[in-house]
């Protein structure tokens, strides 16, 4: 069977051995991705097992139907999982120990929440099973203002996220490191769309605190950030027809 075929009959059939088969066909990714981020205070062992994880993952969530290549999807999503592992790591030496008792705390109530209304917590919901401020659980949850690859890129909206940038046509995987495009595409952008880009996906600063570096509201770069990610898609698509 072709990828197509393999996970349209995976997604039909749930059938673990299938799973395993999509699985070990693209551990290749896995392996090179993991192997870009050695030397970095990680052994290849665990950097594998993050990237074989989000692969395993990626598999789950993928969908033939939209018409992306399986290495298009999963290439910037295992990549997003392994920056995101760095950042954990970083976080659990450097954020106090409040703020890391208290994340640990959010994440919990988190899944106990939705495991019991099918739905995600809002801060107040979450501030009231804590005995905390709603304040404390905003400044908790956005402590270190990660930006996943794999997350809507607007917390707030079921907005695109960052691999959905990127056009479908083409092999990821092969082209991934080609950025001439994006870069011509950024270079498009008004010096505040470039601003905000460079806070909230360079130095993955927090929707907050890019608001605060602006000089304008969260609801203003929450706004902006589905602008200029529209913007960035449409100018690489019309890139790559010319």
């Amino acid at each position: 069977m072709n990828e197509e075929e393999l996970f349209r009959a995976y997604r039909e059939t749930h059938d673990v051995a299938l799973r395993n088969e999509i699985v070990e066909k693209y551990l290749y990714i896995a392996a090179v991705l993991a192997k870009k981020f050695v030397g970095r205070g990680v052994d290849y062992d665990d950097l594998y097992q993050v990237a074989s994880l989000a692969l395993l993952k990626g598999v789950e969530r993928f969908d033939e139907r939209k018409g992306l290549k399986f290495s298009t999807f999963i290439t910037p999503t295992i990549t997003g999982e392994i920056k995101n592992y760095f950042r954990d790591r970083s976080r659990l030496v450097h954020l106090p120990r409040r703020v890391s008792e208290l994340r640990v705390g959010i994440k919990r109530a988190s899944e106990e929440f939705f495991a019991e209304h099918g739905r995600k917590p809002t801060a107040k919901e979450l501030a009231g099973m804590l005995s905390v401020s709603e304040e404390e659980v905003v400044r908790c949850s956005d402590a270190g203002g990660v930006v996943s690859l794999d997350v809507p890129a607007d917390r707030e909206h079921e907005g695109m996220s960052l691999h959905d940038l990127l056009p479908a046509e083409g092999d990821m995987f092969e082209t991934f490191e080609d950025r001439d495009a994006l870069n011509a595409a950024v270079r498009t952008l008004g010096e505040q769309e470039r601003a905000l880009l460079k806070y909230r996906f360079g130095e993955e600063l927090s929707q907050m605190e890019t608001a605060k570096r602006l000089g304008v509201s969260q609801m203003n770069v929450s706004r902006m950030e589905r602008r200029v990610l529209q913007k960035l898609r449409d100018t690489m698509k019309k890139a790559m027809t010319e």
